[in-house]
């Protein structure tokens, strides 16, 4: 008598869960265990800094599947369970309370942890990180009663919640260390729209500034005193500095990590029995030639499904190219490639980038690497296309918004 192999999933994330839906999609009926340390099933995370921080959309919309669904497909969910130690030699996950979990294959989707400000007064009340559930709920109601909010890191988080806390009614000061919102991602050209856009919505944008200390009252945060010696007066302070892997289990468990846990085009860790995927998974990407570790949406959704078909046995790689995007007012744009470390060389816009409605293609060698299409739609498939051909292109041609992106 043979038994089916049991799959373990650590990490309840979006990635975990569409791991657990891919293995029953693709035909497996053996024991799947989901285990998360938070008590909520899988759930999304882009509107917890977007509509339902807003209050304009319903809790239920944030969960990855219906409540019902994970018993209807036999995956065992283990919420509030915290896995302390892996044991790949033992082929067991131990968790909290020292009970051990056996498995064939294991998928590790752990996500990764909010970096923290270390300054005096970053553990008074009022002080907010956004990551899960419950701190979008904690913020949407610090917004409700306060009226002045200072944002600590201008990226995509500080971004997004400064534009809920103007949406809120709030006074907004957003402190960001780099000269420009946004810089090491998009380049001065891109990241000084993203500067304009928040100053001309009422945002009092600090840049080139650092933070030494947050000051308090009767154990609350009251403001934030800057490096130069101002303090900015605050009700509530959301800190947005960036995240980190969370890769602790596996450096411990003897895996190879660097910058998350280092897998191959497959998915597959420095151990034949053991994946990685979503946030803290550093994946050998064929297309560009190296690791790299994407934190968005789309990366944990889609890499997913890969390790799913790769712990079934399947040929599968994972060579899609990072996408991510963002709504902030009236500005919605999609973000597809990626620059890397070596860089570009030109930003090209086709469209008037001050109309709000726009395209910018970063490129090297006259190469596409990167484009953002900005309220305009329909496009992401040729940018991606533009993209992944990896040939140059005719700049002006590129510019030219009567030129079809396909004929490129």
């Amino acid at each position: 008598m043979t038994t089916s192999p049991s799959f373990v999933i650590v990490g309840a994330s979006l990635a975990g869960a569409k791991a657990a839906q891919a293995l029953r999609e693709e035909g497996f009926d053996g024991p799947i265990t989901l285990i998360g340390d938070e008590p909520h099933r899988p759930y999304e995370r882009p509107p917890l800094s977007k509509d339902y921080l807003q209050g304009v959309s319903e809790r239920e919309n944030v969960f990855v599947h219906p409540d019902g669904w994970y018993a209807e497909h036999h995956v065992e969910l283990r919420l509030s369970t915290e896995v302390t130690a892996l044991d790949p030699g033992a082929h067991q996950v131990v968790l909290a309370g020292g009970d051990r979990l056996g498995y064939d294959k294991l998928l590790l989707t752990t996500g990764s942890i909010p970096r923290r400000v270390t300054v005096p007064g970053a553990g008074l009340e009022g002080v907010h990180y956004l990551r899960r559930l419950e701190d979008s709920e904690h913020i949407r109601a610090a917004f409700a009663t306060a009226s002045r909010v200072a944002i600590i890191g201008a990226g995509w988080i500080g971004l997004e919640t400064a534009a809920a806390a103007r949406a809120a009614g709030l006074e907004v000061t957003l402190l960001e260390a780099a000269e420009l919102p946004l810089l090491r991602v998009l380049g001065a050209e891109v990241a000084r729209l993203f500067a304009d856009l928040h100053r001309r919505h009422g945002v009092d944008l600090r840049t080139g500034v650092t933070v030494s200390e947050l000051t308090g009252d009767a154990g609350r945060v009251t403001g934030v005193r800057l490096g130069a010696g101002t303090v900015v007066d605050a009700d509530v302070v959301l800190v947005g500095v960036g995240i980190a892997p969370n890769d602790a289990l596996a450096r411990e468990a003897g895996l190879d990590v660097g910058n998350g846990i280092t897998v191959d085009e497959h998915l597959r860790t420095s151990h034949p029995d053991v994946y990685a995927a979503g946030d803290v998974a550093n994946a050998y990407h064929p297309l560009l030639g190296q690791h790299v570790r994407v934190e968005h949406w789309a990366n944990a959704r889609r890499q997913g499904a890969t390790a799913a078909k790769t712990m079934l046995g399947h040929d599968a790689v994972y060579d899609r190219l990072p996408y991510f995007f963002s709504d902030q007012y009236d500005l919605s744009m999609e973000y597809t490639g990626y620059i890397g470390s070596a860089g570009y060389e030109t930003v090209v816009f086709r469209g008037d980038p001050a109309s709000t409605e726009f395209i910018a293609f970063w490129l090297a060698g006259g190469r596409v690497l990167a484009g953002m299409n900005v309220n305009t739609w329909d496009v992401t498939e040729p940018i991606d296309m533009l993209v992944a051909a990896g040939r140059s292109v005719d700049l002006d041609a590129l510019r030219d918004p009567k030129v079809p992106l396909h004929g490129l």
